[in-house]
C-alpha cells in the first residue's frame, strides 16, 4: 500500500498511523521530496479527475492565473502542495482523502 501526500500534512500522518496500527504494510512517498513521473499523475488524474487538486487551499490560491487555468498535471507538476491528500493506492484500488468512506474500506471494524 502506498500513501502519496506529505510529510509535514497531518491528515497524512493520521492515516499512516491507522493503516500502521492494522498492521498494513505501508509506504509513504512525500510528492514534494519525490515528484511523481508523468505515467503515475496521469493514473491518478484518470482515476480522480480534477479532484486532485485542492482549490480550497493557500497554495492553489497563489498560483498565477495561467497555471489556475492550465490542466491539473501542470498545477501539480508546478506546485505539489496543490494536491488533495493523501492519496492512497492499495492494490488495484484508489483513495482520495481520510474520510470515513476511506476509513471504513482500508480498516477493520
Amino acid at each position: 500500500m502506498m500513501i502519496y501526500g506529505l510529510s509535514t500534512c497531518s491528515v497524512c500522518q493520521k492515516a499512516q498511523k491507522a493503516l500502521e496500527a492494522e498492521r498494513k504494510d505501508v509506504q509513504f512517498r512525500d510528492v514534494r521530496a519525490d515528484p511523481l513521473s508523468e505515467a503515475e499523475l496521469a493514473a491518478l488524474v484518470a482515476e480522480f479527475g480534477d479532484r486532485i487538486v485542492d482549490r480550497t487551499s493557500n497554495d492553489y490560491r497563489a498560483l498565477n492565473d495561467w497555471l489556475k487555468n492550465s490542466e491539473v498535471e501542470a498545477q501539480i507538476s508546478a506546485k505539489p502542495k496543490v494536491m488533495a491528500r493523501p492519496i492512497i493506492h492499495d492494490g488495484d484500488a484508489y483513495y482520495l482523502g481520510w474520510d470515513a468512506t476511506v476509513q471504513n474500506a482500508l480498516l477493520k471494524g
